[in-house]
């Protein structure tokens, strides 16, 4: 068989080149003679600038920016020059948030007294450095720890001049700014947030004038309210998994699939909210072939997975017996869950 490992990150145990390797290794122990393709995905959030790098070239560039508590942290973009197949003959940089205010970024025991202060300037500043020397400007939303509407992000480009630049938030968060799907109540308590943090996160976006025009617009609300922000200073809005299918050529590879193996840490109600792993399965499906999703822990019923695509789901936790064993060594638990898959799907 012809198989097509497209994974997204395993939350905060695996990168997405990682968990595709772990995946590809417990099926070929499996059924060695299958044909193993890697096409490692990313859809803004944590993996984007490195996914991206693998598939298209180009030059990562690294600086010291303000992190998520306050504090220096390393962060990179990427870069493509104007003669790239990717380029349209312009200057390119892609940019990852969660680089400068990811959620890995502030330690699990500083989350409930952070997740009001955390803050995106170190988004600013990545952009900033890009400005420099590119045209066009992607900057990936996902897997921030910050709820700030991107007030960080606007404070450090105040003195940026970006008329001449495009701007493109990447991402496939459908939420607006506001509300009970909003950027507070809904992600805030995954940041650590408590009920009566959320409901002043709220007050503080809903305060913030700058975001009023665009509160509403779907995506508004990813990354913390980063997605308003940008919105704000006139990006466009792009499918960040749709992006990275094009720059990956998964079509390409998705033609000459007899079976697609996606997955990521967990497959749940946000993951069929066009998420990296519904377009994976809306590919498959195009093509008549079988979508698998394995992750380390699943939630969505059969139905609502059949509905998007996705044959079956494996949860790499139920697996080895718990989530302590599959995230004490994540790469093995992996590679024993695709194992299983293999001997279950392959011809």
């Amino acid at each position: 068989m012809r198989v097509l490992i497209a994974p997204d990150c395993f939350g905060g145990t695996l990168t997405a080149r990682e968990a595709a390797d772990a995946i590809a290794t417990g099926w070929h122990e499996a059924k060695p003679d299958d044909v193993v393709v890697q096409r490692p995905l990313a859809d803004g959030g944590p993996g984007f600038v490195d996914v991206l790098h693998a598939a298209a070239g180009g030059d990562i560039r690294c600086i010291t920016v303000t992190g998520p508590l306050g504090t220096p942290v390393e962060a990179r973009w990427l870069s493509l020059p104007p003669g790239g197949a990717h380029t349209g003959g312009r200057r390119v940089a892609y940019i990852e948030s969660a680089e400068a205010c990811g959620l890995h970024l502030i330690p699990a025991d500083r989350r409930v007294e952070s997740c009001e202060t955390a803050t995106t300037r170190g988004v600013g500043e990545l952009i900033a450095a890009a400005a420099a020397d590119n045209d066009v400007i992607t900057i990936g939303l996902g897997g921030s720890g910050t709820t700030d509407g991107g007030a960080g992000m606007l404070a450090a480009l105040a003195h940026v001049d970006l008329t001449d630049i495009s701007l493109v938030a990447a991402s496939d968060v459908e939420n607006p700014l506001l509300g009970p799907h909003g950027a507070a109540r809904t992600f805030g308590p995954q940041k650590g947030a408590s009920p009566e943090a959320v409901e002043r996160l709220e007050a503080k976006l809903a305060a913030m004038d700058v975001l009023t025009p665009v509160a509403d617009i779907s995506g508004a609300g990813a990354a913390g309210g980063l997605g308003a922000a940008l919105l704000s200073l006139g990006a466009t809005v792009t499918s960040g998994a749709g992006l990275v299918r094009e720059l990956t050529g998964l079509d390409a590879a998705l033609d000459d699939a007899d079976v697609v193996i996606t997955g990521e840490g967990s497959f749940d109600w946000q993951s069929l909210r066009g998420k990296l792993i519904t377009a994976v399965a809306g590919g498959a499906a195009e093509r008549g072939i079988p979508c698998i999703a394995v992750a380390g822990q699943v939630s969505v019923g059969r139905r609502e997975m059949g509905a998007a695509g996705v044959q079956a789901a494996y949860s790499v936790s139920e697996h080895v017996g718990s989530v302590q064993k599959s995230i004490a060594d994540a790469r093995k638990s992996l590679i024993a869950t695709a194992r299983h898959v293999a001997g279950q799907w392959s011809r």
